[in-house]
């Protein structure tokens, strides 16, 4: 039986498939159906070869004003609380999101509208591409709540903007504006308003209407996961595999072929189908 959303809403058009967090007059805050809609919704995604794109951004004032607070109040951290049978210790939703989003085969666009706070900072994190309103906030303000950082964001965060920018971000909790965001390297570019997600469909565009969603795919998955690699030969032996699963496939015979006969290519392998196993010595850490 199909995933019912109760806390965002989906739209699929010529490949890109824009979520929208829909509970405005919460400022879209955080909640247990909010985590479980965002799994499904990748599960989603990742399914359906009709979608090349992902973009992601909130209703409203906000993109996403962290934890509902007011939903378990002072026990909204106490994790002891929902703590899983066979668990040593219970498990960070946020982490569960940002892994699997981490695991996305679609490339994922962040449109960020306006408050972006808590959860909502950290989530989009493993977001590939981070494009905000001048109007959007940002704060990491888990220290200002007597807790700390969540959804893997102590790996995430240094490597995209840097140790000292992640710690006084983090050690302060300030919440700040988006030209901070800009100039630290958290967000690409800026927009009006009324300008931001026809940039973020535009780039969604860029992607869906000229690149071949397997390539796209493996692209993604070498990037990321060589950021924790020890030593470049690691990025040699993947690029040294994936050239050759990739490099014998229709898509390449397509991919040469429109480009000398000057045409669009119609790239026909599917990431439902599978992607090429590159990464070998390479395996998810369990939890414990």
């Amino acid at each position: 039986m199909a995933h019912e959303f109760t806390t965002l809403t989906l739209e699929i058009e010529r490949g890109v498939a824009t979520a929208t967090f829909y509970r405005p007059d919460k400022m879209n805050a955080f909640n247990r159906a909010a985590l479980e809609d965002m799994l499904a919704l990748f599960d989603r995604t990742d399914a359906d070869d009709a979608v090349k794109v992902l973009i992601v951004t909130g209703s409203g004032r906000a993109f996403c004003a962290g934890a509902d607070l007011a939903a378990a109040g002072a026990a909204t951290f106490d994790y002891t609380k929902r703590q899983q049978a066979g668990e040593d210790v219970p498990r960070d939703g946020g982490g569960r999101l940002t892994l699997r989003i981490f695991d996305s085969r679609k490339p994922v666009i962040c449109a960020v509208n306006g408050a972006a706070v808590g959860i909502g900072a950290t989530m989009q994190l493993p977001m590939d591409i981070r494009i905000a309103s001048t109007t959007a906030r940002f704060g990491f303000v888990f220290t200002r709540r007597g807790v700390v950082p969540e959804a893997c964001s102590s790996w995430f965060l240094p490597r995209i903007v840097g140790i000292s920018t992640a710690l006084e971000w983090c050690a302060t909790g300030r919440v700040f504006p988006a030209e901070e965001a800009l100039a630290r390297g958290l967000v690409r570019s800026l927009h009006a308003p009324d300008e931001l997600m026809p940039a973020a469909n535009a780039l969604a565009r860029e992607i869906a209407d000229n690149t071949a969603p397997v390539s796209v795919a493996v692209t993604r998955q070498m990037l990321w996961r060589m950021l924790g690699a020890a030593h470049p030969m690691a990025a040699h032996r993947v690029d040294s595999r994936a050239m050759t699963a990739r490099g014998k496939s229709a898509d390449a015979r397509e991919g040469i072929a429109s480009f000398l006969e000057k045409r669009p290519a119609n790239f026909t392998d599917r990431v439902s189908a599978g992607l090429p196993d590159v990464f070998p010595e390479w395996e998810e850490p369990e939890f414990r």
